[in-house]
């Protein structure tokens, strides 16, 4: 008899072969959840509500490093996204540049959301902005009253304040009360082609490509947990949602490249996926440890340095011990 398991992912193509059965877990016998993301960390670290679930990674560091993380990694990273496309700014505020941002308010829906700390890599790195540089304004992008998901010890020396309960965020940068938002969605005014808001980088993609070719980095947002309580009755299973997760994933990456008929309603797709190629190579969203060692190793550095997590982890920490080797033939 095979094992049951809720399994809460995005709706995404990279596991579309898994919710179709087209690729099997051994063993299991999976319930699929297509929830967003919000949604599923929400319930997943507020009362481990799934069996096997995507999480943040900045959310999945913090708890680990603490000790009290309810899930075991599988290095399988359901969700990747260059972030310089995540910083929205008032075009009247005299931002022209990372420079500018000294001293500015800058909105956030959480501190230690994983988009959020590529964020502030990408300015400590590349443009010398520390997060001491900022003044970190909290709050809901579009719904008031929203709060951390965990607590947080930051540096004295950070400066955070929530905004007024009954605001977000985008209504504070349409009244000009802040002077820009980073994080994993657009404010509402970006959406609606407000004029006065709008990129700081004015071609993400070229910076992100850039970016790209100076660190060997294609950001890692979500990682997939296991419940500890299962892994203990069942240490097969992290091996074999690796397995299966990775062969979806291949599935998905090899369709980006069929010429006979797009399979993906974007055009140019293929072009794209030629292109990711070239520049990234053949295997670019990568799962496993090692393809990703040095990617996680910068962002669990800069996640303990930002004061997020309570020690410095390493890498395989992060992970089951039996998913960091595999069988040869």
């Amino acid at each position: 008899m095979k094992l049951p398991l809720s399994i809460a992912v995005g709706n995404y193509d990279r596991v579309r072969p898994l919710v179709d059965a087209v690729v099997q877990i051994d063993g299991v016998a999976p319930v699929f959840m297509n929830l967003g993301p919000e949604e599923i960390f929400f319930r997943a670290f507020r009362g481990a509500q799934f069996d096997v679930c995507e999480l943040s990674l900045s959310s999945f560091a913090v708890k680990t490093a603490t000790g009290g993380n309810p899930y075991v990694g599988v290095p399988v990273f359901p969700s990747r996204m260059f972030r310089h496309g995540a910083f929205y700014i008032r075009k009247d505020s005299g931002i022209r540049s990372p420079a500018d941002l000294k001293g500015r308010r800058i909105g956030m829906p959480e501190y230690q959301l994983t988009a959020c700390v590529w964020c502030r890599i990408i300015l400590e790195e590349d443009h010398g902005i520390k997060p001491q540089d900022i003044r970190w304004v909290r709050g809901g992008i579009e719904q008031a009253g929203r709060v951390e998901k965990i607590a947080l010890n930051l540096p004295k020396d950070v400066i955070l304040e929530d905004i007024p309960p009954e605001r977000t965020l985008s209504d504070m940068l349409d009244a000009g009360e802040i002077d820009g938002v980073i994080g994993p969605r657009a404010p509402l005014g970006f959406e609606r082609g407000d004029p006065r808001i709008g990129w700081l980088f004015p071609d993400p993609r070229a910076a992100a490509k850039e970016f790209y070719g100076r660190w060997n980095i294609f950001p890692i947002m979500h990682v997939l947990g296991v419940r500890r309580t299962l892994v203990e009755q069942h240490p097969w299973l992290p091996v074999a949602l690796l397995k299966a997760f990775t062969a979806a994933k291949d599935l998905a990456i090899d369709a980006l490249g069929i010429t006979a008929a797009l399979q993906v309603s974007l055009p140019f797709a293929v072009e794209a996926a030629h292109e990711a190629h070239t520049l990234m190579g053949k295997d670019f969203w990568s799962y496993g440890l090692q393809p990703n060692r040095h990617v996680l190793d910068t962002f669990l550095r800069h996640h303990y340095a930002q004061g997020l997590s309570a020690r410095r982890l390493l890498p395989e920490e992060l992970f089951h011990p039996t998913t960091l080797e595999s069988f040869k033939i």
